[in-house]
């Protein structure tokens, strides 16, 4: 009687949260055309995404497992998790290059080999894969330490480093940076970026555009989260100097720092906290949504009013300028509460698209019907 009570407890809990979840996807606005539906439920705090050549979603999870998600009825809906790693500090960016899956926590990055072709050998898929180290002795840092990770079409593995702090000078040069790593070696892509969790590659001309979260305890309104694009390897984007546009630190913005400042392409808003960035490169959306860009906005957690939890979808001319920005989905944020925290990005090969949620901890998947 006892096993039964407990069977019928989780089955009235299993039921409890698709209730919540089916009433959480009716509260999301999303463009006209396009359509809400969960593709994974019962995450660890997910975040970063990649997918695999035979359709495997693999998850970076914060809570410190790395999983593979099989949707194997393609019906939209994954339905196995497989535990590809864990007992992780912070993991929570994940990349794949080759057929080899990297992934991170704070202080190091590791790699699996052959990731699919392993798992296409585990019948029973209990035995984990080996893991090896990449990128040893980054900074341990938790304070801005989580990893985006994305790969170049050369196989540079770019991440970034943010600043262990609110707003400081350090002696460590890693910090407030963006780096890729090839062949043993490490280089600076960007530098004096406070703290960037997203960035990808433009479709036709490959630069790198990111994300960077300005600073706290300016005010409700600055200064602006901002969306930068890197024109050049080691430019300069002002933090701790400069923030936003025009935005001069009341601490360090007197400084004489000997860099020229690059200034972003797009103010996004103060607070918003950027968490994700994708380029859509798919052919099932709206031919005109074609290489735009599609911004995950966390939401605040330290301002009077809350403000973000929403995607924005960004559209630039051909010299890579914005020409708009607009709601992409929103519904997250209601009269001051929260249902979820939108947070990475991903577009897949049938041209639907992912989005992971680490407050409510699942995956949507958005598709274009008309």
């Amino acid at each position: 009687m006892r096993g039964f009570k407990l069977i019928a407890f989780g089955i009235c809990f299993l039921l409890i949260n698709y209730k919540l979840l089916a009433e959480n996807l009716d509260s999301l606005i999303i463009e006209p055309g396009f359509e809400l539906s969960i593709f994974a439920t019962d995450l660890d705090s997910p975040r970063q995404m990649a997918e695999g050549k035979n359709g495997t979603i693999f998850v970076a999870e914060r809570g410190g497992q790395i999983l593979g998600l099989i949707d194997s009825d393609n019906n939209g809906q994954a339905d196995s998790k497989i535990i590809i790693a864990d007992n992780l500090s912070y993991s929570t960016g994940i990349s794949l290059f080759e057929g080899d899956l990297y992934f991170s926590e704070i202080s190091k990055i590791w790699k699996i080999e052959n990731i699919e072709e392993f798992l296409s050998k585990q019948s029973s898929r209990q035995e984990m894969p080996k893991k090896i180290l990449v990128v040893d002795n980054l900074p341990d840092d938790t304070w801005h330490g989580w990893k985006w990770l994305k790969h170049d079409q050369d196989g540079s593995l770019y991440f970034n480093i943010g600043a262990p702090c609110n707003i400081c000078l350090s002696e460590n040069p890693q910090y407030a940076s963006i780096l890729k790593f090839k062949d043993g070696d490490l280089s600076y892509v960007a530098k004096g970026v406070r703290n960037s969790v997203g960035f990808d590659f433009h479709p036709i001309t490959k630069k790198l555009f990111f994300t960077d979260n300005g600073r706290d305890w300016l005010g409700d309104d600055s200064p602006s989260c901002e969306l930068n694009r890197v024109d050049s390897d080691g430019q300069f984007f002002g933090y701790p100097y400069k923030h936003a546009t025009n935005v001069y630190d009341p601490e360090y913005g007197n400084i004489k720092s000997g860099y020229d400042f690059i200034d972003p392409i797009l103010e996004l808003g103060a607070h918003v906290a950027p968490t994700g960035i994708s380029f859509y490169e798919g052919n099932m959306f709206p031919k005109e949504m074609t290489n735009n860009l599609f911004i995950v906005l966390h939401g605040s957690w330290n301002r009077s009013e809350k403000v973000g939890y929403k995607v924005l979808r960004v559209e630039l001319d051909e010299n890579e300028n914005v020409i708009s920005s607009s709601d992409f989905i929103s519904g997250w944020l209601k009269n001051g509460k929260v249902s979820g925290r939108p947070s990475a990005p991903l577009v897949i090969s049938d041209g639907s698209f992912l989005l992971s949620d680490d407050k409510a901890n699942v995956i949507y998947r958005i598709t274009y019907s008309s």
